[in-house]
C-alpha cells in the first residue's frame, strides 16, 4: 500500500515539474492562481464530449470552479495533442503519457491498473469526470477516502476483495516501472516478500483475501503508509 501512495507521489511531482501539456493535465490545478480574469466557464461548445455542469463537479469533489477550469484546459491540450477527437481518453493514450513520466522503467503495466481505477464506469476510456474526481480524492480526500480509492486499484477484477495474487500484480509493476533504479537496488524476489509479509498482516481472519475492512484498519495503523499519503497533501 505505502509503494502504491509513494509510486503516485512522485508521479504527481513529477508531473509538477514538467512544462509540457500532457504534465498540464493534472499541474494545472497547481498553477490556478496564474489564471487571470479572462478565465471565465469551461468551453463546453468547443468539444465533442461535454463534461458535467462546473456546480455539479465542485459538488463532487473538493476543487474550486477557477482550478476546474484550469484542470479542463489541461485536459483538453491532452486530448488534442494525443489527437483524441472523442473527448475522451482511452487506455493506449493514457499508457503513452504516463510512460513519459517514468522513461528509466517500464511504467505500461501499473498504468494500466491505474486507468482501470480512474475509469469509474468502465467503458475503456476517461472523461474529464472521471479524472477530476480521482484527482481530488488522491489530492484532498480524506484518510478513508484515499484509503478506499487504493483499495478499488489493488482489486483488480472489482469483486470486492484484494488477493494475493492481485496484490503481487500491482507491487510487480510497481517495481517494473521504479523499483529497479532505486537506491539501493531491489532484488527480484523484492515484490513477492513484501506482499507475503503485508497480505498476511491484512488477512486477519486467514481466509485467503482482504476485504475493504480489513485493508482500511491496517493501513491506518501502519505508519509508513499514513506518512506516504500525507505527501499528496502539498501537491496542490
Amino acid at each position: 500500500m505505502g509503494a502504491v501512495m509513494a509510486a503516485l507521489s512522485v508521479e504527481a511531482r513529477r508531473r509538477l515539474s514538467r512544462p509540457s501539456c500532457l504534465s498540464h493535465c493534472t499541474t494545472s490545478a497547481a498553477r490556478y492562481h496564474r489564471s487571470d480574469s479572462s478565465d471565465s466557464d469551461l468551453e463546453l461548445s468547443t468539444v465533442r464530449h461535454q463534461p458535467e455542469g462546473l456546480d455539479q463537479l465542485q459538488a463532487q469533489t473538493k476543487f474550486t470552479r477557477k482550478e476546474l477550469q484550469s484542470l479542463y484546459r489541461g485536459f483538453k491540450n491532452v486530448r488534442q495533442a494525443e489527437e483524441c477527437p472523442s473527448g475522451m481518453v482511452d487506455e493506449e493514450t493514457f499508457k503513452s503519457i504516463y510512460s513519459q513520466f517514468f522513461p528509466q522503467g517500464d511504467a505500461s503495466t501499473y498504468a494500466h491498473f491505474l486507468f482501470n481505477a480512474f475509469d469509474i464506469d468502465r467503458n475503456g476510456s476517461i472523461r474529464f469526470e472521471d479524472f477530476v474526481i480521482g484527482l481530488s480524492v488522491l489530492l484532498r480526500g480524506s484518510v478513508t477516502e484515499k484509503l478506499n480509492w487504493a483499495f478499488n486499484l489493488y482489486d483488480i477484477n472489482k469483486d470486492g476483495y484484494i488477493t494475493k495474487e492481485e496484490m503481487l500484480a500491482i507491487m510487480k509493476s510497481i517495481y517494473d516501472m521504479m523499483g529497479r533504479y532505486t537506491y539501493p537496488c531491489v532484488r527480484d524476489d523484492a515484490p513477492s516478500e513484501h506482499v507475503d509479509k503485508f497480505f498476511q498482516k491484512m488477512d486477519k481472519n486467514r481466509d485467503g483475501v482482504v476485504t475493504i475492512e480489513e485493508f482500511i484498519e491496517t493501513c491506518q495503523k501502519d505508519e509508513n503508509i499514513m506518512n506516504s499519503m500525507q505527501l499528496f497533501e502539498n501537491v496542490i
